[in-house]
């Protein structure tokens, strides 16, 4: 069913995963200790539903079809797991060794891109707040 969806739609879908998985985790601060499935999914769906056309896109019958959901879930574990293994940029890491040696930390940890996005923007308002 979700394979049948338009192009644009399934790219939406995909977009609304992954934007609303990197807003969690930032709220988080991509503490895995944090983690909860069933609040990522209400996340996701209140994104989906202001922040996305997707939905007013797709049938209703299709939307309360089994199937659907259980391809929806596996579209859901594939983004998440295309975002956790998405290596940083080499930019990523210059720019987290150059803001860490300046507020004098030792290491950052850190795994993926969206990550390393997190740690950078976390740095930066350290720095910031030090000036």
């Amino acid at each position: 069913m979700l394979k049948n969806l338009p192009h644009g739609v399934k790219i939406s879908i995909s977009r609304s995963i992954t934007t609303a998985f990197e807003q969690y985790m930032k709220a988080i601060e991509w503490n895995e200790d944090k983690y909860n499935l069933e609040v990522f999914m209400k996340e996701w769906q209140n994104y989906a539903g202001k922040n996305s056309s997707w939905l007013e896109q797709i049938d209703d019958s299709v939307k309360n079809d089994s199937t659907f959901h259980q391809e929806l879930a596996d579209k859901i574990n594939q983004s998440i797991k295309k975002v956790l293994t998405e290596e940083p940029k080499e930019e990523q890491i210059q720019e987290i060794e150059r803001l860490t040696k300046k507020l004098n930390i030792v290491e950052m940890e850190y795994s993926c891109r969206a990550e390393a996005n997190y740690v950078i923007d976390m740095l930066t308002k350290k720095v910031n707040n030090n000036k």
